[in-house]
């Protein structure tokens, strides 16, 4: 069926099937190479997928080789017969069965079907789906399973399906271990006589057998040979022999499985052998000796020890032996002697044995001692072999050993050897010449022997005579004599046979006399054949000899060959078996069959057809006709006559098919015969069958069969009639041929011809002027085309104006139509031909021609600049006859046509919006000339460009200073500037002229005030700038005239265009000349003595030059002296001491400094008078210091005066003068120099010097401004663009010290990797450019002064414009598919704003899981090829540009050969799983929906709960103020009681800011003095507000701390510096900080006190005036990139304040306190909730506008006024820490108080202090404070310490969120260091209780209960709150 699967297979007889396999498929003669749609499987057989009707035009044919022979073969050809698809049940064309396969192998399970619509076939393994392994492959050809595994067995069902019903097939796989066979030992070699053990162990499949063989000979057990275990795996060999030794096989074996090892076994003489031993030694008594012997033999031998002939005696406390075997087989033996003695002593012998003999080694060891000889026994010698004697001497030394024997001393002749160690050697000893008496003689001392005798007895042992077996065969008599010819009686005959001894019995028997014995056989027989032993022995040895017997039997017929049949093709045995010894050869003979009896016999070829087997029989494994006649099996072994017998083979042929024809046609509707001959032994039967149907002409008229058979030929001839023959005739046909021996079949193929039908028509692609047609020739009427016919038209015309193309080609399948017109509509129709005739017309298709590229330019293409960079293009539309369709979009190119350009085009794209267009060029280069050009494109590309117009950029400013700046000092105050011009690419327009800027560069803070010690110790690299001054010239040279003397300048210079100026040069450095200097700064001169004074003077304010020397002049008016008197001074000494004056006498005293150009002006003159005793008088200077911090200070003070003066130094705080402390950071020195080392902020203010004597004092005052670096910049972002961020900011405090620039850094959001760009100090603003596309960047500034860098600022965010590409939903995705292409409309991505870089596409056919990728950079079109017809597609796009990536996922189908669309591909089995997916995707959808719900619901109930809350606390603080309306006077029962409200955060650091810095409160610290003569009303009228900031970390662990304490400094806001990183690292983090703002317009000073107490009777009242405050906090949220605080959080803050009232409202002690809901603001989404006022009586929160800061609650306390001082008496205070001056800034009514006016009795308590030093102590008071605590104060005491100081009566509830904030109680300075300093400190005459305090916290309450109330006093001013209430504002 056309669109299905094709099967051919090739039918070979089974008799055969072994042994031939198909190599390959030819198909019209052609070799068929796997690929495409063909498919060759393991198993032979041919698949053809996507069967098309041409398939059926060719022949195929299989080829087939012979396993043995090589013989190829090609089977006859078959051809396929397509039909159209019918719908149809599934049937399966080739399938598997059940198998066995080894692990590791892959093996292909068959499963083919044919249906339509196409079959699904889907496998089950025991009844489940395939597990997911890539082992498993399903191909067309079936299921491939690769590397099997033994779990890979089981029952395969393959299911085919399809919507007409279903099949299945079974099949069983077993899958089996191949067999693994490990024979062990592998190599043995080893002694004769030994016992030898082969393991055979087997892994694998079960139920195998295991053989045997040695030397590929099977073993067979015998009286050496047994075969042992279970599956006989294992093999004994007893008493192996010399002839055992071989190649022993172990073979297993299953179902044709085999698997082998061997192992090399060698038997050999093993007689022992010594390899290593001792040698003869001397050792002394008890000293330790080793003897070592090693041996070797097989099997390995044992080695004994004997000491003169004597087992060596183990003693273990002496004597040890040891005894151990090497890995080459050697035997080790050792004897140790620890303690040796004279018995140990003698000759050491070793013996090492085994089943194959013996060997010795023996060597003397002489122990020295006191020589004797051991006993010795008699000897025993055996005649023929040598004997040693040993003489048993001990004891060393000893002179000689000697041998006698009948008194002579031997030797005394050639077999006689005495060896030195004393042993005497006989060599082949005979028995009557060596037998006797040996003396053995040792001289021990000269003339001194001893001796001992030893008697030899010769033994002789037997010798057999020689004899043989004479050859025999079965049934004679056997005898053989084994006579022995010498030896000692008696002896001992016996026999054996193979190695077992011969018992005598029936047939056998054995005569033994006295030196004789005699084996005797009756009758020979087979069982006698052997090797014969006879064996002799008596008391010397024992000797054998052996002979082997053969008995040989002649040839006889066990089987004898019979007449037989044989089967053409089958198999036959002719049997034939016999027997004989040796085994008899047997060799076949065959003679043709002929009239009679057989001519002559040939010998039989073995091949691998016919064989002969083990017992004789001939195998013919496939019989033919030549193998018919006679046949002779002739047996012979060379005993006796050959025998033989012959047969008669008779071949039956089965019947089967000689003759018919492979193919044959037949036009439709003609008359067909088709005809078969068979042959065959007779009868045949003939039958003919249609495909599967068998013919019956009875049943279909318009067939009939006729049969005629041929006798002369024995065949038979069947005739086949066709009338007429149809198109369904178009099949195969078969005649079979049946007899009793078998069936034959021959195939026709029957092809009947007729006219082509029409061709399916389809367009494969349409183009503007062309097209691609494509046709499939769905039935050629089984007759090849001959060619086709194309015709179209205009769809409007007639087909008699048709256009023709003719005659095409039939290997073609396409054609193109090319010439047509664009956007135009035609109707097509085709023809095919064949042989026969001419088709019906194609159906007729109806096409449009695509768009073609615009044949015009765009119009009117005007360019217009805009900015430096930027040029704006305008034109129209082409002309819309030339635009040929739908106009998309344009292109830009443009490029620059100066000097060094590359001339390509740069090329952007838009997208069209109308009949005129705009577009702006960006980022091009300044002042430079652009070519322009514009092009159309549409759908189909991009038309021709407009003519190229130029235009220029405008004028921007040069971006390179001038070359070469070089400046040269003139004279003292003129110098004269040169430089070149900058290159003119970087001047970006005309140059216009140059500008000199300059400015002097003095010593930071001047000279002016600077003292004489000062200046010696001046650090020049702290400078101030002088005013920066320019001047503007046309010239490259400039003179600067009227500059300052011996001055630093630096210089840099500029060129401008139009556009403005252009980048500076470096800074260039020069010094003007020296002049003559100015007079000195001032002069002091003081008498020292009757007769001299001392001048010291200060340096010029402008000493113009290195000042060399001073001259002081000196006269005396009523002298008459006209001249003065000169005095030279050295310029590093400013004072000079004037001798030789005359008493009481005035003198005028002046100075000049001299530089090197001359002496300067002089001085003021002043008048001294010497005296004997002079008032002290200070010589050094006041004025103020400047310094950088962290430096080392002087401030000298020398003075003089008679007696020496006394130096007191002082530093002004607030209204007093307190001793500088000396410590290791301040000294002062003999000379009354002050030294400050490593000077800090806090070491500014006004130091005085006092000089004292008790004839006068003098004093100076020195003002120190100690610089620290600049305080942080405040940084915003004030514009973004796409590369670009421009920032804004406001310098802070500059820290005392001239800012000389600011450090921008930056870097990309998720990166650490900052980059720095360095800032003029002049600028406020700069722009980031060349920045990425989309990309958040983080910034940070600091500033630097001549300090160093100041903190950094807070690091905010900006992102420059663009974001990841979208593709956009309007466009299509695709803008043409056809059956194998896809073009792709790239155009649909938008780009974001940033441009896209590269655009990622995979694709896939549904269901596969590999995907394709393709890459480009393109944004046009891009084509997807080589796609596979009619196929559902899935599709991943993705879009990159700098700003992130986009997805796009689609899915699309190709179109079907003939263009038309496909639905999805649905079984039932996917309708279900489509609903399982379709569940399992809505489930979670569903329950997310309703759990957003609910967490919806939820919130919303929280948030009306929390708003209820609100209202109830705003209706309790109305109450609170209705309460609050009493009168004062009203009495009150009981003791007033004060409001209790703390601040709950956790670890907090406060701060208190001003408009000049912050103070710190410390812990040793309770009051936080803001005392000021400049904010009081006098000093300083206008308003301020001081801030008391409350830092706390929030959201944040292991940070470390958020503020960092150390190295405090004026201005700055304390950062941990450490953490700043950090800090910055993690987004939406909450950092809370509480301000606290106190705003007055003009009130007194005064002092913030955290001291609290409750004042008795018994003391005074003192109070200080109440401030009003406001409390806020503040979130700094995502590095400040919005500062939004969310609803939860504020939510949760509104909850807190809730709770807060709640608690209040069960606190009575707020009885007396006024509360005021001033505003209050939510945050949410539905609207912005505000009240304000204390009278508003509505019930939402909704009645304000939108206050100033989001999320904001704020209320106001007030405590009762203060007019009622009895209701004071018992209010909490704070206590003032003052000196006795501190309270005179208090208000008037404190002031008036008993106990002040009792205070100020005593002591005038505010001292007159200049206002200018006052206003100096003022700014110089500064404290500290790290982190306050909580005290709970014993009620008994009286005393309670309250919350921030400056909270005042107030109250506040301020809490974090509940969820992510700890409560705790925090009180603000004082905690309990300020109740026990109450005492220590002051403030209340006899001090208060400084009892046990209490620390604690409160976790469930903002508000703590208090035991007395607070009273603080207060005016009512304008009836407001004014100074005395204080509001709290929540975030």
């Amino acid at each position: 069926m056309r669109g299905n699967v094709a099967v051919f297979k090739c039918l070979i007889p089974s008799a055969v099937q072994e042994y031939v396999s198909v190599v390959s498929w030819e198909k019209d003669t052609v070799s068929i190479v796997p690929g495409n749609r063909f498919f060759l499987t393991s198993f032979g057989a041919l698949y053809i997928s996507e069967v098309q009707k041409e398939d059926a035009l060719s022949t195929y044919r299989c080829i087939t080789k012979h396993k043995y022979s090589g013989e190829t073969r090609q089977s006859n050809g078959a051809r396929l017969s397509v039909m159209d698809p019918t719908e149809s049940t599934p049937s399966v064309l080739d399938s598997f069965q059940s198998g066995e396969v080894q692990v590791g192998h892959s093996v292909e399970l068959p499963c083919i079907a044919s249906g339509y619509p196409n079959p699904a076939i889907r496998w089950l393994k025991d009844g489940r789906p395939l597990p997911a392994d890539s082992r498993w492959t399903r191909r067309i050809t079936g299921l491939t399973i690769s590397d099997l595994r033994l779990e890979d067995s089981g029952n395969y069902i393959c299911e085919v399906t399809n919507s007409f019903g279903s099949k299945e097939v079974t099949g069983h796989l077993n899958i089996i271990e191949p067999l693994r066979v490990t024979l062990s030992p592998k190599n043995l070699k080893t002694g004769i006589s030994s016992t030898v053990i082969l393991s055979c162990a087997v892994q694998g499949s079960p139920h195998f057998i295991v053989s045997w063989y040695r030397n590929t000979e099977p073993v067979l057990p015998d009286q050496h040979f047994s075969i042992q275990g279970a599956h006989n795996e294992t093999l004994f060999i007893s008493a192996a022999q010399k002839r055992h030794s071989g190649a022993y096989q172990c073979f297993a074996t299953r179902k044709g499985q085999t698997a082998q090892d061997f192992s090399i076994i060698l038997l050999e003489d093993g007689t022992p052998r010594i390899v290593a031993s001792f040698s003869e030694r001397v050792v002394v008594l008890g000293e330790p000796f080793s003897l070592m012997c090693a041996a070797k033999g097989a099997p390995p031998p044992t080695i004994t020890w004997t000491l003169d002939d004597e087992p060596v005696a183990r003693d273990l406390s002496r004597v040890r032996a040891s005894q151990y075997t090497l890995s080459d087989g050697s035997t080790v033996s050792h004897v140790n002697v620890s303690s040796p003695q004279i018995r140990d002593g003698g000759v050491y012998r070793c013996a090492a044995r085994n089943s194959a003999g013996s060997a010795e080694y023996q060597a003397r060891i002489n122990v020295r001692g006191p020589p004797r000889i051991r006993p010795m026994k008699n000897i025993t010698a055996v005649a023929g072999r040598n004997t040693f004697i040993n003489c048993r001497v001990i004891g060393y030394p000893y002179y000689s050993i000697n041998w006698y024997k009948e008194g002579l001393l031997l030797p005394d002749n050639h077999r006689q050897v005495v060896y030195e160690n004393g042993t005497l050697k006989l060599s082949d000893v005979q028995k009557g010449m060596d037998e006797g008496a040996y003396v053995c003689s040792v001289l021990i001392q000269p003339q001194q022997f001893i001796t001992q005798t030893v008697y030899v007895t010769v033994k002789v042992p037997p010798l057999i005579q020689p004899f043989d077996f004479p050859p025999t065969s079965i049934g004679k008599l056997m005898y053989i004599a084994c006579v022995v010819s010498s030896g000692d009686m008696p002896i001992r005959i016996t026999w054996r046979k193979d190695g077992q001894e011969i018992v005598p019995s029936s047939g056998i028997t054995i005569d033994t006399k006295e030196f004789m014995s005699s084996l005797q056989i009756s009758k020979v027989s087979l069982k006698h054949n052997g090797n014969y032993t006879c064996i002799a022995s008596n008391d010397a040895a024992t000797v054998s000899t052996e002979r082997q017997l053969t008995v040989t039997v002649p040839p006889r017929f066990v089987v004898q060959p019979n007449n037989q049949d044989g089967i053409y093709g089958k198999a036959g045995i002719l049997n034939c078996s016999v027997d004989g010894y040796p085994p008899p050869k047997v060799m076949w003979k065959h003679a043709k069959a002929g009239i009679g009896n057989p001519q002559q016999y040939h010998p039989v070829p073995l091949t691998g057809r016919i064989q002969i087997v083990s017992n004789g029989s001939l195998l013919i494994r496939h019989v033919l006709e030549e193998d018919r006649g006679f046949y002779l099996c002739q047996a012979s072994n060379g005993v006796g006559s050959d025998i033989s017998k012959s047969m008669v083979l008779t071949v039956k042929i089965p019947a089967m098919i000689t003759s018919h024809p492979n193919t044959t046609m037949a036009k439709k509707g003609h008359v067909k015969e088709l005809n078969c001959t068979a042959r065959g032994e007779w009868p045949i039967i003939i039958r003919w069958e249609r495909g599967d149907t068998v013919i019956d002409p009875d049943r279909n008229p318009r067939y009939s069969i006729t049969t005629s058979p041929n006798e002369k030929t024995d065949e038979v001839l069947s005739t086949l009639k066709l009338k007429p023959a149809e198109r369904e005739d178009s099949v195969f046909f078969s005649c079979h041929a049946i007899n009793s021996y078998g069936e034959g079949r021959g195939l026709i193929q029957l092809t009947v011809q007729e006219p082509p039908d029409p061709p399916e028509l389809e367009v494969r692609e349409v183009k503007d002027r062309s097209m691609n047609l494509r046709w499939t020739q769905r039935f050629d009427g089984n007759s090849v085309i001959t060619s086709y016919d194309i015709e179209y038209k205009n769809k409007t015309d007639s087909w008699e104006l048709k256009h023709a193309t003719r005659n095409i080609s039939p290997t073609n399948n396409q054609a193109n139509i090319v010439d047509l017109h664009p956007a135009s509509v035609y109707s097509i129709r085709m023809y095919s031909y064949n042989s026969i005739g001419k088709s019906e017309a194609s159906k007729e298709l109806t096409i449009s021609t695509e768009e073609a590229q615009p044949d015009g330019p765009p119009m009117d293409v005007i360019l217009q600049p805009v900015t430096s960079q930027s040029i704006r293009v305008t034109w129209k539309a082409p002309r819309k006859e030339l635009q040929n369709g739908v106009i998309r979009g344009y292109q830009i190119g443009y490029r620059e046509n100066g000097p060094g350009s590359n001339g390509q085009y740069s090329i952007v794209e838009m997208k069209a919006t109308g009949d005129s267009e705009v577009y702006t060029l960006d980022n091009l280069k300044k002042f430079a000339q652009y070519g322009v050009v514009v092009q159309a494109f549409n759908r189909a590309g991009t038309g021709p460009s407009s003519s190229e117009i130029n235009a220029t950029t405008l004028e921007d400013v040069p971006s390179q200073p001038p070359q070469n700046v070089r400046a040269i000092s003139v004279t003292s105050d003129e110098a004269v500037i040169t430089w070149a011009e900058p290159p003119r690419m970087t001047l970006h327009g005309v140059l216009k002229g140059y500008r000199v800027v300059f400015w002097a560069v003095f010593p930071d803070g001047g000279v002016l005030s600077v003292s004489v010690i000062l200046l010696r110790h001046y650090d020049w690299q702290h400078l101030k700038w002088g005013e920066m001054q320019n001047i503007t010239t046309t010239k490259e040279q400039v003179e600067l005239r009227g500059l300052e003397k011996f001055t630093n300048y630096s210089i840099q210079v500029l060129a401008y265009t139009q556009a403005g100026d252009g980048v500076r040069s470096n800074v260039l450095y020069i010094q003007t000349r020296e002049d003559y200097p100015g007079p000195p700064a001032g002069i002091k001169a003081v008498p020292s003595s009757a007769s001299s004074v001392v001048v010291s003077w200060l340096p010029p304010h402008k000493p113009n030059g290195i000042i060399r020397k001073y001259t002081i002049y000196c006269s005396s008016p009523g002298s008459g002296q006209p001249l003065p008197s000169e005095y030279e001074a050295n310029p590093e000494l400013l004072f000079y001491r004037i001798t030789h004056l005359n008493h009481r006498q005035q003198y005028l005293i002046w100075a000049a400094a001299v530089t090197t150009a001359g002496r300067g002006n002089f001085s003021d003159k002043v008048t001294v008078e010497p005296a004997a005793k002079a008032p002290a008088k200070i010589l050094s200077f006041g004025g103020t210091v400047t310094t950088p911090w962290m430096k080392e200070v002087r401030l000298p003070c020398s003075s003089v005066g008679e007696p020496t003066p006394t130096i007191k130094w002082t530093k002004d705080s607030e209204d007093t003068a307190i001793p500088v402390s000396l410590d290791g950071q301040r000294l002062i020195l003999a000379n009354g120099t002050l030294v400050l080392r490593s000077v800090k902020a806090e070491d500014s203010g006004y130091y005085t010097c006092t000089a004292t004597n008790t004839l006068g004092f003098d004093t100076i005052i020195v003002n120190l401004l100690v610089q620290v670096p600049p305080d942080q910049p405040r940084l915003t972002v004030s514009t973004t663009s796409t590369s670009s961020i421009t920032l804004a900011w406001i310098p802070g405090d500059n820290g005392g010290s001239s800012i000389r620039g600011f450090v921008l850094q930056y870097s990309v959001d998720n990166t650490e990797e900052w980059k720095d760009v360095f800032i003029s100090s002049s600028e406020r603003s700069f722009k980031l450019d060349n920045l990425r596309c989309g990309t958040w960047y983080k910034v940070k500034l600091a500033a630097k002064n001549s300090v160093g860098a100041g903190r950094i600022s807070e690091i905010i965010e900006a992102k420059t414009h663009g974001r990841e590409p979208q593709f956009n939903k309007d466009q299509p995705v695709f803008t043409h598919i056809n059956s194998s292409h896809a073009r792709l409309n790239l155009q649909g991505w938008a780009s974001g704003g940033c441009p896209i870089s590269a655009v990622t596409l995979e694709f896939r056919p549904k269901g596969t899981w590999a995907w394709q990728n393709v890459r480009t950079n393109a944004t046009t079109d891009v084509f997807l090829a080589e796609l596979r017809e009619a196929t559902w597609y899935e599709l991943k796009m993705k879009a990159c540009n700098s700003a992130g990536c986009g997805n796009q996922s689609s899915q699309f189908a190709t179109l079907d050969y003939d263009g038309s669309t496909i639905p999805p591909i649905k079984s039932p089995l996917e309708k279900n799983d489509d609903v399982k997916k379709l569940f399992s995707i809505g489930s979670p959808v569903i329950l997310v929906t309703l759990g957003v719900a609910l967490l919806f619901i939820i919130r919303k109930k929280r948030k009306e709960k929390r708003l209820k809350r609100l209202r109830d606390a705003k209706s309790l603080a109305e109450m609170l103020i209705s309460k609050n309306n009493r009168s004062f006077d009203t009495p009150v029962k009981g003791p007033p009681q004060g409001p209790r409200l703390h601040i709950d955060i956790p670890r907090v650091q406060l701060l208190i800011e001003d408009k000049e810095g912050i103070k710190q409160i410390g812990e040793d610290k309770a009051t936080i003095p803001v005392t000021d003569t400049e904010f009081n009303q006098t000093g300083n009228p206008q308003s301020f507000c001081t801030g008391v900031s409350v830092h706390h970390p929030a959201l944040i662990q292991n940070t470390g701390p958020l503020i960092d304490m150390s190295d405090i400094r004026p201005g700055t806001n304390p950062v941990s510096r450490k953490s700043v990183k950090s800090a910055h690292s993690i987004r939406n983090r909450y950092s809370s900080q509480w301000t606290l703002t106190k705003c007055q317009a003009s009130t007194p000073a005064r002092t913030l006190t955290s001291d609290w107490r409750t004042v008795g009777s018994q003391h005074g009242i003192t109070v200080t005036e109440s401030d009003s405050y406001s409390a806020s906090l503040s979130q700094d949220t995502d590095k400040g990139r919005n500062s939004m605080v969310s609803t939860e959080s504020a939510s949760s803050t509104y909850e807190e304040l809730a709770r807060a009232y709640e608690h209040a409202k069960l606190e009575e002690h707020l009885q007396h306190a006024k509360f005021e809901i001033t505003e209050c603001f939510i945050s949410d989404s539905s609207s912005d909730q505000m009240t304000t006022g204390t009278n508003d009586n509505a019930d939402s929160m909704t009645s304000m506008s939108t206050p100033s800061e989001p999320g904001i609650c704020r209320f106001t306390a007030s405590p009762p006024k203060p007019q009622d001082y009895d209701r004071g008496k018992n209010v909490a205070v704070p206590i003032p820490h003052r000196a006795k001056s501190d309270y005179c800034n208090l208000p008037l009514y404190m002031k008036s108080d008993p106990f002040f006016r009792k205070q100020s009795e005593h002591h005038d308590p505010c001292p007159v202090v200049p206002p200018r030093e006052a206003s100096i102590r003022g700014l110089a008071q500064r404290a500290y404070h790290t982190q306050g605590r909580h005290v709970t104060m014993d009620s008994k005491q009286q005393a309670l310490s309250m919350g921030h100081s400056g909270l005042g009566s107030g109250g506040a509830s301020i809490c974090s969120s509940s969820s992510t904030l700890p409560q705790r109680t925090l009180t603000m300075p004082g905690s309990s260091a300020s109740v026990a300093q109450t005492g220590a400190t002051g403030g209340t005459p006899g001090g208060a209780s400084s009892s046990s305090s209490k620390m604690g916290g409160s976790r469930d309450s903002l508000l703590e209960s208090s035991s007395s109330g607070l009273g603080r006093l207060q005016k009512q001013r304008d009836g407001g709150a004014g100074a005395y209430s204080k509001s709290y504002t929540l975030v």
